[in-house]
């Protein structure tokens, strides 16, 4: 009997050996699995699951003892907070920066940019719930500046994160402010660039940069060191910029 014991914890330790488990901000959903694919590469016995959400969900999770061992938000407000409470051990570190644009499902006329939201046209407007997704706080921060928010915000529609934001974009909003790296999707070919969407001039918002930390539960945890510093990893840069993000 105690063979079979020592057997099944011998076999349930082997099961979860080399597994990490990183919380990641809804934006970097569309990269991912070429992330992982370029990742394995090099560490093909770590297993990552990921768990995708807005920032702020998912630091209130980590704030709750949600195991996670790696932590990429899409700013750096919520992983410098785990980092200033002791939640987090690194240091946050941009990976990258995020851009904002405008998508609808129908042809729209985005030679008037931002003011298109303006247009009796428009009447239902998809963005991220600024208070918990960097990017619908930056889409807000644009509005505002763009000198328009008064004449539009009553259309607003909120979304649970940026990715429910594409969704509510091209089925239940006549236009949505989105990440521009969910454009690089392969299920998002048939939107065409000043057709269907268009960039939104970063002169409106503050850069979307985005941090990523090791939190305290993985100190000894090689497999998350790993995955922590392919992320910083010339190849992850390059994997970024192809589903247009900018990066350090």
């Amino acid at each position: 009997m105690k063979k079979i014991i020592l057997s099944l914890m011998v076999l349930s330790m082997s099961l979860f050996a080399g597994t990490i488990n990183v919380a990641v901000a809804a934006n970097v959903s569309y990269a991912m699995d070429t992330l992982l694919e370029e990742f394995h590469k090099t560490n093909p016995d770590t297993q990552v699951k990921v768990t995708l959400g807005s920032s702020g969900k998912l630091t209130a999770q980590i704030k709750n003892g949600a195991p996670y061992q790696l932590f990429m938000a899409a700013n750096m407000m919520f992983p410098q907070n785990l980092y200033e409470e002791g939640t987090a051990i690194t240091v946050p570190v941009v990976y990258a920066q995020g851009s904002l644009a405008m998508l609808s499902n129908s042809q729209k006329d985005f030679s008037k940019s931002i003011n298109l939201l303006k247009d009796q046209s428009i009447q239902k407007i998809a963005i991220a719930n600024p208070k918990t997704a960097p990017y619908g706080k930056a889409a807000l921060e644009a509005i505002k500046n763009a000198g328009v928010l008064a004449d539009v915000e009553g259309k607003f529609v909120y979304a649970e994160s940026i990715s429910q934001t594409v969704s509510y974009a091209v089925t239940a909003a006549d236009i949505g402010f989105i990440a521009k790296s969910s454009l690089y999707s392969p299920k998002m070919t048939q939107y065409k660039e000043g057709v269907h969407w268009v960039d939104v001039d970063s002169k409106l918002y503050t850069p979307i940069d985005q941090g990523i930390v090791i939190i305290k539960n993985a100190k000894d945890n090689s497999d998350a060191k790993a995955f922590y510093d392919f992320m910083l990893s010339a190849q992850a840069k390059k994997i970024l910029i192809d589903f247009g993000y900018m990066v350090p």
